[in-house]
């Protein structure tokens, strides 16, 4: 089965109304492959913006983070209902930065998704291991432990892509090799087949999520189980249209 190719560009807490003027104009401009699908993930107070600017049918938006009512007295949070009536149509929950430095835990995490998804919204759902863990030989281990609490919470998981992003290539620089990417994504679509069926696992995307850029993403492009990247950083540079294009 084909799946689409997708990038994610997670912004993070960065960008101006003239840099992401660029960074859309770069990609309106640009000759996208035809068998992609690109979401930008803005701040959250340029999401209408930067919706308004999009020009292409496969490129549309996400924020970085919402919560588990659609409205009430929960200051400073992102409701669905509202990143949606504004032009977003995705959400990343579960991004490591939302686990480690907000304390977020698998249940929460669970909670938004499948809240996010019943409101309509697309669903990119991160999960990762961080350096001692890795070093402790659980990656798999804690990876199912996260996508079992959405699996709990969620049954259709039409509208959600898994994002694989080990915590310790996060912004450092360093980065999992190709093989072992296809390693652990092959095991992924395994537990998903194991948990939800064959079809299930086969139709969801896998996307790898650390320190993608323009230097090591074509590593990726015979990988059968990467579907695509999350990129942060490198979304905010001229070289995010050649990671788009990366399978062209």
């Amino acid at each position: 089965m084909a799946r689409t190719f997708f990038v994610g560009g997670n912004f993070k807490l960065n960008g101006s109304k003239k840099s992401i003027k660029e960074i859309v104009e770069r990609l309106n401009q640009a000759s996208l492959s035809e068998n992609v699908e690109v979401v930008l993930c803005p701040p959250a107070p340029y999401l209408e913006y930067t919706a308004s600017l999009v020009q292409k049918k496969q490129i549309t938006v996400g924020a970085q983070n919402t919560w588990t009512k659609a409205s009430g007295a929960f200051t400073g949070e992102n409701s669905v209902d509202q990143v949606l009536d504004v032009g977003a149509k995705w959400v990343i929950l579960g991004h490591s930065e939302r686990r480690t430095i907000f304390h977020e835990d698998d249940k929460l995490i669970a909670e938004k998704t499948k809240f996010a998804l019943d409101q309509g919204a697309g669903v990119i759902f991160c999960i990762g291991e961080t350096l001692e863990e890795k070093k402790a030989g659980v990656t798999l281990d804690v990876c199912e432990r996260q996508l079992n609490a959405a699996i709990a919470e969620v049954k259709d998981w039409t509208n959600v892509v898994v994002a694989y992003e080990p915590v310790w290539a996060i912004g450092t620089g360093l980065a999992a090799t190709a093989e072992d990417a296809q390693d652990i994504h092959a095991s992924l679509r395994k537990l998903l087949a194991a948990k939800l069926g064959d079809k299930v696992a086969q139709q969801t995307r896998i996307l790898y999520g650390g320190s993608a850029n323009g230097s090591n993403v074509a590593s990726f492009k015979d990988k059968a189980d990467v579907d695509g990247f999350l990129v942060g950083g490198a979304s905010l540079k001229p070289e995010f249209v050649d990671i788009v294009n990366s399978r062209k």
